[in-house]
C-alpha cells in the first residue's frame, strides 16, 4: 500500500495539470509502473474532447506496459463518449493491475469501467488516496450528484470583519500577493458570479489578469430587477468569456428596453422564476459550468449561505478596521473559520487567506 500512495500521488500531481481545462470532464491523472518499480509513463486529461489521462500514459508506455501497473485518479471509463472506452485499452495493453483512487460517479461509468477490467482479468484496487482525488474532482462530483455547480464563497475583509467601509462604497482591502491569488483561483474556475449590487457600485471587469488560462471565463451577474446597465464595464470584455444576467421574468417584462440593449451588448439573459440562487445555480449547469467562485456582494453571500449551497470559502483578511460603519461578512448569520474543513491558513503579503470547506469531507 506504501508504493500504491506513492504512485498514486504522482497520478495527482498530473491530474492537477488539467484543472480549468476539461469541464464538463473531470481532472484525471495516471501513471504506469512496472512490477520493478520504474515509472515508464505519465498522463493527464488535457481538455475535454481530447485522449484521456489513461490513453495518453499507455500511448507513451508502447510495449512497456505488459504486465505493469497502471495508477489512475478516477475510474476508466468503459463506454463510447467523444473517445472510445479507456477500459478496452488497458485490457489489450496488458496492464496487469490497475489502481484506481475513486469510483466515478457518472452513470455511465460508476462501476462499469472496474467491472470490465476485472472481467478482462485485470486486478483492481479501489480507494488508495481517496479524500485527495475526490477534493481535486468536487466541481465534477457536486455537478454530477448534486445537479449544480461547485460554489466557491470568496470574500476580503477587515480584522473586525467589514467588507466594506460602508454601504455602497468600493472598499478596496486586500494587497497585490492576494489579488494575485485570487486571479489564480480564477483561472481554474468555470465562472465568476456577483450581485448586481457590486457591478452598480465597482463596475469591475471580472476577468483572470496576469495568469494563463486556456478556456473562457463565464461572468454571472444575479440581477432579479435587471439593474446592470449595458455600458457596465464587463460587457466590453465579452472576448475573454460569456455574460449570463440572472433576472425575474417580471423585471424582463418590465424592462424591456434594458433587456434588448444588454442583449444588443452581448450579454445572455437567464429568466430564473423562483427567488432561490440555488435554482439560478442549477441553471448554469446547462451552460457548461460546474464550479463558480460568488465574489459578492453581501446579498449574494447572504442567499447562498442561507439556501446551504456554499461548498467552500475563501476569506482575505486585510490588517485593517472599518469600524461599525462597515457592512459585516454573513451579517447576522452563524459563520466561523474554525468550523470550515480541511482549513488552512496562508499568509499572502500582509493579508491572510483562510480556505476550507463547508461541508466536510466527502
Amino acid at each position: 500500500m506504501g508504493d500504491d500512495a506513492r504512485w498514486m500521488r504522482r497520478a495527482l500531481l498530473h491530474a492537477r495539470r488539467g484543472l480549468g481545462r476539461t469541464t464538463p470532464n473531470p481532472v484525471v491523472g495516471a501513471c504506469i509502473v512496472t512490477a520493478e518499480g520504474v515509472v515508464v509513463a505519465d498522463g493527464t486529461h488535457e481538455r475535454a474532447g481530447a485522449a484521456h489521462a489513461e490513453i495518453n500514459a499507455l500511448t507513451r508506455a508502447g510495449e512497456q506496459a505488459r504486465g505493469a501497473t497502471m495508477y489512475c485518479t478516477l475510474e476508466p471509463c468503459a463506454h463510447v463518449g467523444r473517445t472510445g472506452p479507456c477500459a478496452d485499452r488497458i485490457i489489450a495493453a496488458g496492464i496487469r493491475r490497475v489502481v484506481a483512487a475513486m469510483e466515478d460517479p457518472f452513470e455511465l461509468v460508476s462501476g462499469r469501467g472496474f467491472a470490465a477490467l476485472r472481467d478482462g482479468g485485470v486486478e483492481v484496487v479501489v480507494g488508495v488516496e481517496r479524500a485527495a482525488a475526490t477534493r481535486l474532482n468536487l466541481p465534477f462530483m457536486t455537478s454530477v450528484l448534486k445537479e449544480r455547480p461547485f460554489v466557491i464563497l470568496k470574500a476580503a475583509t477587515t480584522l473586525d470583519g467589514r467588507i466594506t467601509a460602508a454601504r455602497g462604497r468600493r472598499t478596496p482591502l486586500t494587497s497585490v500577493p492576494a489579488l494575485r491569488h485570487a486571479h489564480y483561483v480564477r483561472a481554474q474556475v468555470d465562472a465568476i458570479a456577483v450581485g448586481s449590487e457590486t457591478v452598480l457600485v465597482d463596475d469591475p471587469l471580472l476577468t483572470a489578469r496576469e495568469v494563463y488560462r486556456e478556456r473562457p471565463l463565464t461572468r454571472v451577474i444575479f440581477d432579479r430587477r435587471l439593474r446592470t446597465a449595458p455600458s457596465a464595464r464587463l460587457l466590453s470584455t465579452l472576448a475573454t468569456g460569456p455574460v449570463i444576467i440572472v433576472t425575474s421574468p417580471e423585471a424582463a417584462r418590465a424592462q424591456g428596453g434594458r433587456r434588448s440593449a444588454l442583449e444588443h451588448a452581448g450579454a445572455t439573459i437567464l429568466l430564473v422564476g423562483e427567488r432561490s440562487i440555488g435554482s439560478a445555480l442549477r441553471k448554469l449547469v446547462g451552460f457548461g459550468i460546474q464550479s463558480v467562485v460568488l465574489e459578492g456582494g453581501a446579498g449574494v453571500h447572504g442567499a447562498a449561505w442561507d439556501e446551504g449551497v456554499v461548498d467552500a470559502v475563501h476569506l482575505y483578511v486585510a490588517p485593517l478596521t472599518a469600524g461599525p460603519a462597515g457592512v459585516p461578512f454573513l451579517e447576522g448569520r452563524s459563520f466561523s473559520t474554525s468550523a470550515l474543513a480541511d482549513l488552512s491558513v496562508t499568509p499572502l503579503g500582509p493579508d491572510v487567506l483562510f480556505e476550507g470547506y463547508v461541508h466536510g469531507p466527502h
